[in-house]
């Protein structure tokens, strides 16, 4: 068993790098009887699994599904990673057989603040420093894909502009998978005639893109081809959509996306299988891990756990409003993660204050998981509480925040799988299992398909962010009656928001209530097939802080360190 956080000292990396990896082709034989004639491999411990086998399962009856959630992210950490990893282990550890979906880690968040995501402690998939690098290059092929889209729009307007684009509206920004504010805002083009007509554009994100939105939601090449021929790039003088077919872009983006479509399988520290594919962020973009990926494993175990980023206001909704809606899939369980001590921050307790006892605050604080379990039930959906231990949290605390939960009418379970591995999970394994044999999920999505865009958006406010009303300026409203009279009305809507509190104000911590939500901006992703509204401050390209993460990361003696 492995030791205790409080005896062991070890960063993620380290636990990592000493693990002892099974060879892929093994994992995938025993656990998910995929034999090697499927399995592309990429080195021995990482491999795709090949779209001929994944075509061979659509006939296989799927297992239950878990979505893990939590509430709102604070600096103190939640752990929502390392639950979906130490779950799914505690799950096979009971004797059921399980495997997780998850999201690959954009290099924005590695290198910036964030850290990893590859889970922690001795809950984490391996091998950790490829999951949180390079990985498989699928994000290097969503990126070029995407840029190669924008390198053709200006060509085509360089050789004559044939199609009439307006180059005032050109829609299709660049991206990269880096924080990099200074990209934010540019001016392309310059440097004379050979070089094309200036104009206005800018970066986003990588896992901002439509692309990588399409790349998670399709479900074959040919549908991916399909929504990648149906992206709206730009318009004419005449407000005439051009997509990305009209310029004959589509098949050569997703000749790059071919083999990444793969879904990639590694293992957890205690050889469970893992898919990690895809990687939209949930507060930008619609934040779960791809389709491909996730009815895949459905076929091949009996539960699969997978996350949704951030909290049940962002993450969850838009797996359930935008995924489940697309795919249909129904999720049979939810999971809400939440620690003692992100519950005190949202009680108003400082950082350096949270290893003292606090039931005044952690009771205030409480407001913000109950608003999360309430949204979870707004679906019809299951939920049991899985509490990340952490050495500080006395018994007082930990008795409050189960009663609270009983009293909210479901069960909260301390879990200690960073410390313990999917032992220390075998509670919240068989709370989940549980609450699936005796529960009726019930799925309703928020609003009908037929709702007005802007009606959609204001349900998603008040309904799950509680605020008073959504509110933008007349273009906004103007643009979204334009695409639902171009026949997108009956699209979801993706908001792209602050993770950090209800509101658009990240230091409004806890349950507030008394704010409106102001749209700043809508954008049209016509082959993802939903509309994102931008809300408050929200950037759809990160910048670095101060001190970012890369300033510890480096190479020694031919290892990674410092690398979460």
């Amino acid at each position: 068993m492995p030791a205790s956080q409080h005896q062991n000292p070890k960063s993620d990396i380290e636990i990592s790098q000493a693990a002892k990896k099974r060879p892929i082709l093994d994992v995938a034989k025993e656990k998910l009887g995929i034999g090697p004639e499927n399995l592309e491999p990429f080195g021995h411990y990482k491999a795709k699994v090949t779209m001929d086998y994944v075509k061979s399962l659509h006939s296989r009856k799927d297992g239950k599904l878990i979505l893990v959630t939590a509430i709102s992210p604070t600096t103190a950490g939640e752990g929502k990673t390392t639950t979906t990893v130490g779950l799914t282990d505690a799950l096979n550890y009971i004797g059921k057989k399980a495997m997780m979906c998850l999201r690959e880690p954009s290099l924005g968040p590695s290198f910036g603040m964030k850290g990893g995501a590859a889970g922690g402690g001795y809950a984490q998939v391996i091998p950790m420093e490829d999951i949180n690098l390079h990985f498989t290059g699928d994000f290097h092929a969503i990126t070029s894909a995407h840029n190669l889209l924008a390198a053709m729009i200006d060509n085509h307007i360089y050789w004559g502009n044939p199609l009439g684009i307006d180059s005032r509206r050109v829609t299709w920004r660049r991206v990269m998978d880096m924080n990099d504010r200074a990209l934010r805002s540019i001016t392309c083009s310059l440097g004379g005639v050979a070089n094309g007509y200036p104009r206005e554009a800018g970066f986003d994100i990588t896992v901002a893109s439509e692309v990588m939105a399409i790349f998670c939601l399709a479900k074959d090449i040919d549908d991916l081809k399909e929504r990648l021929g149906n992206i709206i790039v730009a318009y004419t003088r005449e407000r005439k959509p051009i997509r990305a077919r009209d310029l004959k872009a589509h098949g050569a983006m997703a000749a790059l996306l071919k083999e990444a479509i793969a879904p990639n399988l590694v293992q957890t520290l205690e050889g469970t299988p893992a898919f990690i594919h895809g990687g939209p962020f949930a507060n930008i973009a619609h934040g779960c891990n791809s389709v491909m990926a996730t009815t895949t494993a459905l076929k091949l175990s009996d539960y699969v756990v997978t996350e949704a980023g951030f909290g049940a206001d962002l993450g969850m909704e838009k797996f359930l409003d935008i995924k489940c809606r697309k795919a249909g899939l129904r999720p049979d369980c939810v999971v809400v993660v939440a620690t003692i001590r992100a519950l005190k921050m949202h009680g108003g307790v400082k950082k350096e204050d949270l290893k003292k006892e606090d039931l005044k605050a952690l009771e205030a604080g409480m407001t913000n998981l109950q608003r999360h379990i309430e949204n979870v039930k707004k679906f019809g959906l299951p939920a049991v509480v899985s509490i990340n231990r952490f050495s500080a949290d006395t018994e007082a605390e930990v008795a409050l925040v189960k009663d609270k939960c009983r009293a909210l009418g479901v069960e909260a379970v301390m879990a200690d799988h960073w410390a313990m591995g999917g032992e220390g999970a075998a509670d919240a394994a068989r709370a989940v299992v549980k609450a699936i044999d005796e529960g009726k999920p019930n799925l309703k999505f928020l609003y009908p398909d037929e709702m007005p865009l802007f009606d959609k958006i204001r349900t998603i406010a008040k309904e799950l962010y509680r605020a008073d009303d959504a509110t933008a300026d007349k273009s906004v409203k103007d643009q979204l009656k334009a695409w639902e009279e171009m026949g997108f009305g009956k699209l979801p809507v993706c908001i792209a928001k602050t993770q950090y509190s209800f509101s658009t104000n990240p230091d409004l911590k806890g349950a507030p209530t008394g704010f409106n939500i102001p749209v700043r901006e809508v954008r049209l992703s016509a082959g993802a097939e939903f509309v994102v509204a931008i809300c408050g401050e929200i950037m759809t390209m990160p910048g670095l802080p101060r001190v970012p993460s890369a300033d510890s990361i480096d190479v020694v003696d031919g290892k990674i360190v410092g690398l979460f």
